[in-house]
């Protein structure tokens, strides 16, 4: 697990901001409080506003958000939820309509990735609230 996080994290290619609305969004519907503490802290701290952090379970009806991210956040939704729909056809090709093939294989893995951390978190009842990003931890150095 550590090591896809650390691929989708320094080799994916995935902006730092999409990669945390993904990982939040997710965590949302999952219902993973610890995960949702972190990543909004994590996005924080790649620049997301509190503004976007703050509306993504309401994305579509906002302005706040790119086609790309509004792509993303629909794949996050089909795959995260793909026991509903089965990630539809119509959803798949608006999705490629952003991203290049391996760029949509990255995003499937990170959505793959923090629905597998959410299971673990909530599962062994991870306490939201202590996490603080790398950036912070080190002074605003990053790791």
């Amino acid at each position: 697990m550590r090591g896809l996080e650390h691929y989708i994290n320094q080799s994916s290619g995935l902006e730092p901001t999409l990669r945390e609305l993904v990982k939040t969004r997710a965590s949302q519907l999952n219902g993973c409080a610890y995960c949702i503490d972190m990543h909004t802290k994590d996005a924080r701290a790649a620049g997301e506003s509190e503004q976007r952090l703050y509306s993504l379970d309401a994305w579509r009806e906002t302005p706040f958000y790119t086609d790309r991210e509004r792509a993303a956040l629909e794949w996050t939704e089909a795959i995260t939820l793909i026991a509903e729909d089965h990630a539809p056809d119509d959803v798949f090709m608006r999705v490629r309509q952003f991203f290049s093939e391996p760029e949509m294989v990255n995003l499937t893995l990170a959505i793959a990735s923090i629905n597998a951390w959410n299971r673990l978190m909530i599962a062994f009842r991870a306490v939201p609230g202590t996490y603080q990003p790398k950036a912070a931890q080190t002074g605003g150095k990053g790791a």
